[in-house]
């Protein structure tokens, strides 16, 4: 089997545990590439989702070996726990299998730059915390993540490509919008003031490149709605690539020009279309 091949790969918020894991998507990427290191930037095993349901499925599985397979023939793995694998930093330090476990890292691009890599729950605003606006949020998510199942679970049987549907809501809710983007300029402020060249996280669920203040915010996405993960070619270029039944790149990032992943290429369709489908799945159950 053919290979792509990079430099490194950032993955984040992958959920294995939950129904909403696209594990087959997650593996046929990484059967898909060769890379010298890979960053797992948090929530990659949902802890918190397993302590209070128990679901796993056989795919799951894979997607830990197929990572372990990686770490033992030799490719860098460093885990970097998030919010919902949060007892694992816990073991920051040390390495199981060959992945290495740490808070964040320090990454040195192959042109030089150098970015922080964290979860990024770090960045949320204070109130975030609250009881109960924590489980409005978690509540709406699960609700529009059950949605985007049945969703994928229709267009599949009709032979239709993948449609990230949170992704779209968020691209088209004036509010959603002005959150990430919140997010975005704390996330590429607190960089710029420690010096770095840029910052890559996950933890939002919406995978984005863009220059904020002359600091590179790059945010590797996730493999429950969207589906996708970042990646540094040997020149040190960072991309962002949509990885289900087809592949798409979303976003690129080189020393000499950013091309911006904005909200209408994250959401791989317009409203109407989302709109449309929408409406012929509630007229076909």
């Amino acid at each position: 089997m053919s290979r792509t091949t990079f430099r490194s790969v950032f993955l984040s918020d992958v959920h294995l545990g939950t129904p909403d894991c696209k594990a087959t998507y997650l593996l046929d990427f990484l059967r898909s590439v060769r890379c010298e290191q890979l960053y797992l930037v948090g929530d990659i095993i949902d802890l918190e989702a397993l302590s209070r349901r128990r679901w796993w499925h056989s795919d799951h599985s894979e997607v830990l070996l197929t990572l372990l397979d990686m770490a033992r023939r030799g490719i860098r793995v460093t885990y970097i726990p998030g919010n919902h694998d949060a007892m694992l930093r816990g073991l920051a330090g040390e390495s199981f299998g060959g992945i290495r476990i740490a808070l964040d890292a320090e990454h040195i691009g192959a042109d030089g730059r150098r970015y922080r890599v964290s979860h990024g729950d770090e960045y949320d605003p204070e109130h975030v915390g609250r009881g109960w606006m924590l489980w409005l949020g978690e509540t709406l998510h699960r609700m529009v993540c059950w949605t985007n199942r049945r969703l994928h679970a229709w267009r599949r049987r009709r032979a239709k490509p993948y449609l990230p549907l949170s992704i779209i809501v968020k691209s088209h809710i004036g509010r959603a919008l002005a959150y990430i983007r919140a997010y975005e300029a704390r996330v590429a402020a607190r960089a710029r003031a420690e010096g770095y060249d840029g910052h890559i996280c996950g933890h939002i669920h919406f995978g984005h490149v863009r220059r904020i203040d002359g600091v590179l915010y790059l945010n590797d996405g996730d493999w429950v709605e969207h589906c996708t993960a970042l990646v540094e070619d040997q020149t040190g270029a960072m991309e962002l690539l949509h990885w289900s039944d087809h592949a798409t790149a979303l976003g690129r990032a080189s020393r000499e020009i950013v091309l911006p992943s904005p909200a209408a290429a994250l959401a791989l369709a317009p409203l109407a279309a989302m709109q449309r489908n929408l409406g012929e799945l509630q007229r076909s159950t």
